[in-house]
Parts: C-alpha cells; sequence; structure tokens
C-alpha cells in the first residue's frame, strides 16, 4: 500500500494498492497524529484490493466521521454487509 497526504481544509489520505489487515496499524499511526477536530478523508480511487480486517477498519473510520472518497463499489458493499446492511434488506 502507498500513501499520500494533501493537506487542506480537509486532510486526504490518498491510498494506492491493497490495504492489508497489517496496513492497518500505519493508518491509525496516521490518523493519531493529526490534530483533534481536523476533517479527514481517505481517497480509495487507487485501491485494488482489501481483506476482511480493512473493511472493518474503514467502516470503524466512517463511524468516527472520517470521509471515503471514492470508494469503488465492491468495498462499500462489503462495508455494508459488515454492519449487516443486508440483513435490513432482507427484512
Amino acid at each position: 500500500m502507498r500513501i499520500s497526504r494533501s493537506p487542506g481544509r480537509t486532510v486526504v489520505f490518498s491510498l494506492s494498492g491493497r490495504i492489508e489487515a497489517e496496513d492497518t496499524a500505519e493508518l491509525k499511526r496516521l490518523l493519531s497524529i493529526e490534530p483533534v477536530g481536523q476533517d479527514v478523508a481517505f481517497d480509495l480511487q487507487e485501491i485494488t484490493l482489501v481483506d476482511r480486517e480493512a473493511v472493518k477498519f474503514l467502516a470503524r473510520c466512517e463511524e468516527q466521521s472520517i470521509k471515503l472518497e471514492n470508494c469503488p463499489a465492491y468495498i462499500r458493499e462489503w462495508i455494508e454487509r459488515e454492519r449487516g446492511g443486508s440483513d435490513r434488506q432482507k427484512g
């Protein structure tokens, strides 16, 4: 995985390649050094593959108001399934 940071009103971390479980530690570290209250987004346009732990991490990020920009449809659908979204659709 490669990460680039674009400063501004919202700090955008552009991610590319694969996000796997071991990569989430680095993403957590990067988030921890941003000032409290800083708007943050992950740009996922160049992501090619994620594993389940990465999807869980991204879902938690959204719950903490971190935006997921250019999120591929398969990742969005997986996040919704992890949140139980498919159960809501069945009922």
